[in-house]
């Protein structure tokens, strides 16, 4: 690695593990002597769980890994669907007001170039929030 400046210079360590080792992890696994992967890792010093996981997965023995069991009621799967669409439509509405909302300052600029109002800017200061036909 290569000083740069403004930068660290500090070294990161690559840690390779052999195979047999790898192997053995997995034995130990299978033998039950750590709880899970993240156990393993831990006592073992390997980072997180992850490392440990590829290892169980490369192996072909992912019977060794936790697997998540999601209770629901009826109708609860859907609901995140549905509410992600919902998000999307909202979404796509405030865009399209956004648009709606540009699209009717620029004509009205337009309309008071083409009535003759030079300050169009301090038209619009001056007369922000009043109504049509009201004073």
């Amino acid at each position: 690695m290569t000083d740069m400046p403004g930068k660290s210079a500090r070294k990161r360590e690559v840690v390779r593990y052999s195979e047999a080792f790898k192997q053995g992890v997995v034995r130990e696994l299978e033998k039950g002597r750590y709880g899970g992967v993240h156990e393993a890792a831990r006592e073992l010093g390997i980072g997180d769980g992850t490392t440990v996981k590829r290892w169980v997965e490369r192996a072909g023995r992912t019977g060794l890994l936790r697997k998540v069991i999601r209770v629901e009621k009826p109708g609860e799967a859907n609901q995140v669907k549905e509410l992600r669409a919902q998000i999307r439509q909202l979404k796509e509405a405030l865009a399209d007001a956004h648009v709606d909302t540009l699209l009717a300052e620029a004509y009205a600029e337009i309309a008071l170039r083409q009535a003759g109002v030079e300050d169009v800017e301090g038209f619009k200061k001056k007369h922000h929030g009043k109504r049509p036909g009201k004073r």
